[in-house]
């Protein structure tokens, strides 16, 4: 049987980390709730027995239901009639199997219905199912908008709506207008509160909202008459309960075909505030992206392993000249180096899991009782570094996610350009990555600050502390030299003293800082598991060479520069 989990050791490997002690102690409260609720563990191997066995159940229901039905879905896709969105008819299978198998809701609170799992389990949840499905994905990872709910909600709302969601009812986050996209502070979708009612009513147009039909929404309005940004924006929560929303249309997309979005109109929609008013924008959708961030992370690491695994397939299958391709060295170096930034985009995705993890349990913890300060210490830095690295999981992972779709196509020549194979729907799902929850640009603005403030520098220096297998050493001094040259590309650039000679050169500043970095982790790894050493190696000599080229291409210009690169 297909099992998308025991075929991969990597992700065994990356839930068994050694911060993981600490991570579930923290979520765990010391395993407090052992005996008040069903699924809670007694001690840490307890938990661990729990998340393998549920990622095992993740697993098979990936490559037994969703990875088959994948094909049929996205020839069918979903329909729009009469103001509702129905679904493939695979999707509902899907749907109907994570239910019943209790996968939702999995990162939810015991006393919620949730398995009250970590990030870092999840997101391999969230690893699997897109490497099955990318669009399902969509549909069975927006229930972590349930987080928004948990953190931001009052009691009575968490009461009301994350059991649902536990039970497998599905959720939107509805942000963007059709003259609204990235510029977020420009959504003018109205909030008026009626004191006859004693609620909120929303009226309006949201385009481009994934699984726009779902049982619950996060809309982001406009609640303070008269106001042009961020500051006069809301977060409510919309039942389709209720009533008062309808899909005006699905959109004809290029890839994720299954997962509908839609273009939504809001008449005199019955709504709640969620939260505090005001902070919609400020607070709460930065919260809520950044967790959508890292699920398409997440999302791209799955993409990047079907894709690898399909030319794996094809080259060991495919004969030419009496030989299989993948005895021919042009298509073995293009497959090693899909490998290597796959096991990149992993280590990345799952470092800033943890840091996430961190974070948001101390977050948690600190709502329950004061936390030392030491705790406040550590929750502070494990935030910044979950900061600085989201866009770089995201950025950077959903390039290779590209990158690797297209060499699979490649790897499989002519075939790879037909609908028959696999890689062509991998391909057309896969370009999204890049472009919906912050595109790569707005990945590089947020990580351009922790490029020229030094923090970048001091991760790579807190990485090149930390021992290694002798016979790593000599990655080790390659990856110091990297550092350096990092370090003084980087002060070349600040020494220009020019906003817009930084901003021409941040996409280059933080890709070397991001490859850099992903190397480290990876030599790491390779110094606790062997079967990572390949990648380590390889993907060295590739980071190596890129940054070359960046730092070379910044060196060759000055602040005169700026204007040549500027389209008149």
């Amino acid at each position: 049987m297909a099992n998308f989990y025991t075929d991969t050791p990597e992700l065994k490997f990356h839930l068994n980390h050694p911060l993981m002690k600490r991570i579930v102690e923290l979520k765990e409260r010391n395993y407090a709730n052992a005996g008040q609720f069903d699924f809670a563990p007694a001690d840490f191997d307890d938990a661990m027995d729990s998340y393998d066995k549920v990622l095992d159940v993740v697993g098979e229901i990936c490559g037994e239901i969703i990875a088959p039905n994948a094909e049929g879905v996205d020839h069918e896709g979903p329909v729009c009639a009469n103001g509702r969105v129905t679904y493939a008819s695979g999707t509902s299978v899907n749907l109907d199997a994570t239910r019943k198998a209790g996968l939702c809701g999995v990162n939810m609170p015991y006393r919620y219905g949730g398995l009250n799992f970590p990030t870092v389990p999840y997101l391999m949840a969230a690893d699997m199912v897109s490497r099955a499905d990318a669009g399902f994905e969509n549909l069975w990872g927006l229930q972590d908008c349930a987080e928004t709910i948990y953190e931001f909600a009052d009691d009575d709302q968490k009461q009301r709506y994350i059991p649902r969601i536990c039970e497998g009812e599905t959720m939107s986050m509805d942000l963007t207008e059709p003259d609204a996209g990235s510029d977020l502070q420009s959504v003018m979708l109205k909030a008026t509160f009626s004191e006859a009612d004693n609620c909120w009513y929303l009226n309006g147009v949201k385009r481009f909202i994934t699984n726009g039909d779902a049982d619950i929404h996060l809309v982001l309005a406009r609640s303070e008459e008269g106001t042009h940004d961020g500051r006069g924006l809301s977060m409510f929560i919309y039942d389709k309960r209720n009533g008062g929303v309808t899909v005006r249309r699905i959109e004809n997309k290029m890839g994720i075909k299954g997962s509908p979005t839609c273009e939504l109109v809001f008449r005199n929609a019955k709504a709640e505030l969620c939260g505090s008013r005001k902070l919609g924008l400020i607070k709460y959708v930065m919260s809520l992206m950044n967790g959508a961030r890292l699920g398409i992370a997440a999302q791209s690491v799955g993409l990047s392993q079907a894709a690898y695994n399909e030319a794996l397939s094809y080259a060991r299958d495919r004969q030419q000249f009496g030989h299989p391709i993948i005895e021919f060295s042009a298509v073995a170096e293009l497959l090693a180096t899909m490998k290597a930034k796959l096991d990149a985009n992993r280590t990345i995705l799952y470092e800033t899991a943890r840091f996430v993890d961190m974070y948001k349990t101390l977050e948690d913890i600190s709502k329950e009782r004061k936390l030392t300060p030491e705790e406040r210490d550590e929750c502070k830095r494990y935030n910044r570094m979950a900061d600085a690295f989201t866009p770089l999981a995201k950025g950077l992972g959903s390039e290779f996610a590209n990158q690797n779709a297209y060499d699979c196509i490649q790897v499989h020549g002519g075939s790879g350009f037909m609908k028959d194979y696999t890689c062509e729907r991998l391909y057309r799902d896969a370009r999204i990555t890049s472009i919906y929850e912050g595109t790569t640009q707005l990945q590089v603005v947020a990580a351009t600050r922790y490029a020229t403030t030094g923090f970048y520098l001091s991760m790579m220096k807190d990485y090149a502390a930390q021992p290694v297998a002798d016979d790593l050493k000599p990655m080790h001094d390659v990856l110091d030299r990297m550092t350096a040259e990092y370090e003084e590309t980087v002060a070349y650039v600040m020494g220009k003293e020019s906003q817009e000679f930084i901003e021409l050169h941040a996409r280059r500043m933080v890709e070397m800082a991001g490859y850099t970095i992903m190397a480290y982790l990876l030599m790491l790894d390779a110094s606790r598991d062997a079967m990572f050493r390949r990648s380590a190696e390889i993907f060295l000599k590739f980071a190596r060479t890129q940054n070359a080229q960046r730092s070379i291409f910044i060196k060759e210009t000055d602040t005169a520069d700026v204007e040549t690169f500027k389209v008149k």
